[in-house]
């Protein structure tokens, strides 16, 4: 399909699937390699990561685990800057290097919020993994380390990410027909 319509909104499609895997094989490779005879924690941040986190998983080399926290900050297609912790992380990240896995980086709330709790449990370190970063957006620094595509400020759908609850289990990206 190259035209969807989600709501009120038609999605053009803009990256196909396998070009999504190819990149998320690149970004894998890079932490395979930076993470040579570690043994890091992945920390998904759901819903959006779902996809992208299975498929990096699928192309790591290194001994992993991983682990899921629910956050929200994005009301329709909008970020609301106010982030709400839904489902929490358990499991101690002491002394552990943490990678999060994250959708897409747009004004970097989310992900300030994130290093800043998580800080608070003295990991060894902690490291940034993004299907999407929108640098134009950032309202806060974030270091994103592991960015698999750079996008303008464009809204998009697909590969686990959604149109208020629509879409994310599209295999393509779809950007939103202006």
């Amino acid at each position: 399909m190259s035209k969807i319509q989600l709501h009120d909104k038609t999605f053009v499609k803009s990256i196909p699937h396998e070009e999504i895997c190819r990149e998320i094989k690149r970004v894998a490779e890079c932490i395979n390699r930076d993470y040579a005879g570690k043994r890091p924690v992945l920390l998904g941040v759901l819903n959006g990561c779902f996809m992208f986190a299975a498929e990096l998983l699928k192309n790591l080399e290194i001994e992993c685990e991983i682990s899921f926290v629910k956050l929200s900050s994005y009301q329709g297609t909008n970020s609301t800057g106010v982030v709400r912790e839904v489902l929490g992380l358990t499991e101690s990240i002491a002394g552990r290097d943490v990678i999060i896995i994250e959708d897409i980086v747009d004004t970097g709330y989310t992900m300030q919020n994130m290093l800043e709790t998580l800080g608070t449990r003295e990991p060894a370190s902690i490291q940034i993994a993004s299907l999407f970063l929108k640098p134009a957006r950032l309202q806060v620094p974030v270091d994103v380390k592991y960015s698999v595509f750079t996008i303008p400020d464009r809204f998009i759908v697909g590969f686990g990410l959604d149109y208020d609850g629509l879409g994310r289990n599209l295999p393509d990206i779809y950007d939103v027909e202006e």
